[in-house]
């Protein structure tokens, strides 16, 4: 493996820098000593609109670039928005990644997401397991992006002789994850539940309105009735001494820390190139890297830890008649330890850190 890390003083590009992943990715390059960093909203740079993401880097010239701008969610929103899902995450990682390879970026780093992976896929999930059979219906969509995404760097890699890496993250939760009950995923939407599910149990309507008020649920808010409150509450299954969770509660889920992906793919930025990934043979495919524990939980145990953490003393419900998704989806990541890198933290540490970010947020 060559080392070939970035100047520390190089322009860097992090797309998506206000979300879960880029969020995290900043805090640990700004950790490392770096400084020129290349930061655009939202509002500021549309990623679906190519001609503005076209101008932007003839503009900017950014010499690295970290591709974390995704449009994400967890079940419900992979199944119900599937159009924007597929058309939008396409539209994003064409430009970005056309874009760094029409002004020369240096190297990239995309980041899709372990639904890439078959619905059967043998446990664990190694890279070669890609486009191996059917994948999971909800999230199909989506993943089909993802997939589209790992071969579109792969093939400039091959063709233009780019140095762009695909790097495929587990489940990940953490500082600045979503909690919209509507459209986050499992880890921080249950969290919230059972957060709220304690106060509605205790009766502590200040620390339901203050919730509320911070991240309204579906338009309702703390200012709402006590009636309106209650009824969206029940909406999303947190009664008084019950939380109501989709499905049977045996699926079986890894997490990993957001800020030890962070650290991963940084390390993978700095220390690894296309060369390093390349297979024997004449066929070069599923480069990309696997960043994961490699351990699980299930939902059901999920639950009870963030029971646990939360001091919550009410009861689980699991609705059978709702879909389980994907039953289990742990990936090896064999290839990213023999790079150098491991986790450290684990679910139950990573439960309370992400519960004490939460409470302080508010």
């Amino acid at each position: 493996m060559k080392i070939n890390c970035m100047e520390r003083n190089a322009k860097i590009y992090v797309a998506g820098h206000t979300g879960l992943v880029g969020s995290a990715l900043l805090k640990n390059l700004q950790q490392k000593g770096y400084t020129n960093f290349l930061l655009q909203t939202i509002e500021e740079l549309d990623l679906t609109d190519q001609k503005a993401v076209f101008a932007f880097f003839e503009r900017e010239k950014p010499q690295y670039v970290f591709l974390a701008a995704a449009k994400v969610g967890g079940i419900v929103a992979n199944n119900t928005y599937r159009g924007q899902f597929i058309y939008e995450n396409l539209q994003i990682q064409n430009n970005i990644i056309h874009a760094a390879y029409k002004n020369g970026v240096k190297k990239l780093l995309f980041l899709g997401s372990t639904c890439i992976y078959p619905k059967e896929a043998p446990q664990p999930m190694e890279e070669n397991c890609l486009l191996t059979s059917p994948l999971e219906y909800t999230n199909e969509p989506y993943a089909i992006a993802k997939i589209a995404g790992i071969k579109l760097c792969e093939s400039y890699n091959l063709q233009y002789g780019t140095n762009f890496i695909a790097v495929m993250p587990t489940n990940l939760y953490g500082p600045n994850d979503n909690f919209d009950l509507e459209k986050s995923h499992v880890l921080p939407a249950l969290l919230r539940k059972v957060y709220l599910a304690k106060n509605l149990m205790e009766n502590n309507w200040d620390a339901l309105r203050n919730d509320l008020n911070r991240l309204p649920i579906e338009g309702v808010s703390g200012n709402d009735s006590q009636e309106a409150i209650q009824a969206k509450l029940d909406k999303y299954g947190i009664g008084n001494g019950s939380v109501e969770i989709w499905g049977t509660g045996r699926p079986m889920r890894e997490f990993l820390w957001s800020e030890e992906m962070a650290d991963a793919c940084v390390f993978v930025m700095e220390q690894v190139n296309f060369e390093d990934l390349k297979p024997q043979g004449k066929e070069i495919r599923n480069t990309h890297i696997n960043i994961g524990t490699g351990q699980e939980v299930s939902i059901r145990q999920l639950a009870e830890i963030i029971g646990q953490t939360v001091g919550y003393r009410g009861t689980f419900v699991f609705n059978a008649d709702k879909p389980d998704g994907t039953m289990r989806k742990l990936t090896d990541p064999s290839r990213l330890h023999r790079l150098g890198w491991r986790h450290q933290i684990d679910i139950e540490q990573g439960v309370e850190k992400l519960y004490n970010w939460y409470l302080n947020k508010k």
